[in-house]
């Protein structure tokens, strides 16, 4: 895994962290669950490159 692949799947983690935190204050459902889906997917991308050989 690169450094940028790394920085990458951080950045999408950080957004979704965002976007559940606002979801939630605004009772915005939708929004929770998108962010809540981009921490999974950045965690999901994480694991496969841990054990994926460059």
């Amino acid at each position: 895994m690169s450094f940028i692949d790394k920085a990458k799947n951080k950045a999408q983690d950080a957004v979704g962290k965002a976007k559940e935190k606002v979801g939630d204050v605004t009772n915005n459902d939708d929004l929770k669950r998108d962010g809540q889906a981009a921490q999974a997917e950045a965690a999901a991308k994480n694991v496969k490159d841990t054990f994926t050989k460059d």
